[in-house]
């Protein structure tokens, strides 16, 4: 019987998402294989991250092309990528926190075009007056990252409601993002 890759790599996420430190061999018994399969397709931990980190990039720009980021205002922008990340928040989750991934020079180029993209969404709503022009657009995408991840922790722990992720997060950065007009 074939592995599917993708499925293992999506059991990895899931796993290592809500356990950090997991071993190889935990695993691939939440993959449903052996450790030695496990082995031969992903020589070890690293390069099992970097392949989460791989699939992760393309889930997000999957996302970020249904979310029509050019469409409407950056706000209603804003709230259907949130929407369109939360299936894959608990991967961003994991990713965002895993320091081998951004550590060194070697920054996968993938994690550049997304930043580029919400950051364009960022400008594009202090242009219109939406947006605070005192934060930058590269700090913004950072918060956003942040607080996706930090909800799916929250919803991963019943801390909060899966219904409000995203109310939570759309309503807390534009919140604080939003530019107030006095």
């Amino acid at each position: 019987m074939a592995m599917d890759r993708d499925q293992v790599l999506r059991d990895a996420a899931a796993l290592l998402s809500r356990k950090s430190t997991a071993t190889m061999d935990e695993v691939a018994r939440a993959a449903g294989i052996g450790r030695a399969t496990l082995h031969r397709h992903f020589a070890g931990r690293d390069a099992l991250v970097r392949a989460l980190e791989d699939l992760g990039i393309r889930l997000f720009e999957v996302a970020f092309d249904h979310a029509r980021l050019d469409e409407g205002t950056a706000v209603e922008a804003l709230r259907r990528l949130v929407a369109e990340v939360e299936p894959n928040a608990q991967l961003l989750a994991f990713l965002v926190t895993e320091n081998q991934l951004f550590e060194g020079d070697e920054v996968n180029e993938g994690w550049a075009r997304l930043d580029a993209r919400v950051s364009a969404l960022f400008r594009r709503g202090q242009a219109q007056g939406d947006i605070r022009i005192d934060l930058s657009p590269a700090w913004l995408t950072e918060a956003l990252y942040g607080l996706v991840g930090t909800c799916a922790w929250a919803v991963m722990d019943g801390r909060v409601a899966a219904k409000d992720f995203q109310y939570m997060i759309t309503e807390l950065l534009l919140g604080g993002a939003r530019r107030s007009v006095e």
